[in-house]
């Protein structure tokens, strides 16, 4: 069952009233199938009204719903013949960040990205995506590997940001981050980021400095979370919603400042309303800027990233 946002009221009233049409019709002789038909129309309408101006406070919702596709979601969904490779041969395994050997469409990819778990005892062991300095440490030592063995990179970023513990922080997680965004700036193979949830400040970044960046269409890229930033310049967290607005978190804001390539259509409604849709969506998408990096040498690829990275912000 779809878990509604605050501004899904009027969409989650209709659907509880076609809920209680068909419990009505099960076991009776009433014909009601005509008003129930009407009603789904009315509702998809609805929803697709409202999906089509939501504010960018909204899209943050959207970003952050509990049922939104993760990153285990899409290697079942997208991907076939996951082989998950674990610790950074430094500390240990950091389960915020997953990443392995794997196949798109026929294309052999090394694929990583963070995962948020879908219930309490997989967010905590997943620590809600939020990795700390060992899971970027073993993001590094996969891109080494692809590099090594000449496969395309492939990262879904979903997070809130890089752990911020005192022991993360003991173990270099500033340094951590820079050396995993040094690496994918210096990799030799071709690269394709996604945003698929939230993208947040260094802790995305860490992953997402490739040659293609794309978004989904209702997920949210920024350099601090909107409450982080209201609470930094108005004192409270109850301007998220400004804040969210001034800093042009949305797909739309920045493709149009040139922060990304494309963004990648949701369903009516958003991903968590037919992850198998946005998985199939997003698999062509990736695989269609992976062949138009195909070919490319080791030198190319690094002046392209260079170059993209440079040209963030000009018009």
């Amino acid at each position: 069952m779809i878990s509604f946002l605050d501004f899904e009221k009027p969409i989650a009233e209709l659907e509880a009233r076609i809920a209680e049409l068909r419990a009505t019709a099960d076991g009776s002789d009433l014909d009601i199938d005509g008003e129930i038909g009407r009603l789904e129309k009315k509702s998809a309408a609805m929803l697709a009204a409202t999906y089509a101006k939501l504010t960018p406070w909204q899209k943050t919702q959207v970003a952050r719903h509990p049922q939104r596709p993760h990153f285990l979601d899409y290697i079942r969904l997208a991907f076939t013949d996951f082989v998950p490779l674990a610790g950074d041969r430094t500390y240990g395994e950091d389960a915020a960040i997953i990443g392995g050997f794997a196949t798109l469409d026929g294309r052999k990819v090394m694929v990583m990205g963070h995962e948020k778990g879908h219930d309490t005892p997989s967010r905590i062991k997943h620590n809600f995506g939020s990795a700390k300095p060992e899971g970027y440490r073993k993001a590094i030592r996969l891109m080494e590997m692809a590099s090594k063995f000449g496969l395309p990179v492939v990262t879904l970023v979903d997070t809130a940001g890089a752990f911020p513990g005192v022991e993360a922080e003991e173990r270099g997680q500033a340094e951590a981050i820079a050396r995993s965004t040094e690496a994918c700036l210096a990799l030799g193979v071709p690269m394709v980021s996604a945003i698929v949830g939230e993208g947040g400040s260094g802790g995305a970044i860490a992953i997402a400095a490739a040659n293609t960046v794309l978004m989904l269409e209702h997920s949210v890229y920024s350099v601090i979370s909107p409450e982080g930033a209201s609470s930094i310049l108005w004192r409270t967290a109850d301007k998220a919603a400004d804040a969210a607005t001034a800093m042009k978190v949305t797909a739309q804001d920045l493709l149009a400042l040139n922060v990304i390539e494309s963004i990648v259509p949701e369903p009516n409604g958003g991903a968590h309303r037919d992850p198998a849709a946005t998985a199939r969506t997003l698999a062509e998408a990736i695989g269609r800027e992976l062949d138009a990096l195909s070919g490319r040498s080791a030198a190319e690829l690094v002046r392209q990233r260079e170059e993209r990275f440079l040209a963030i912000g000009s018009l």
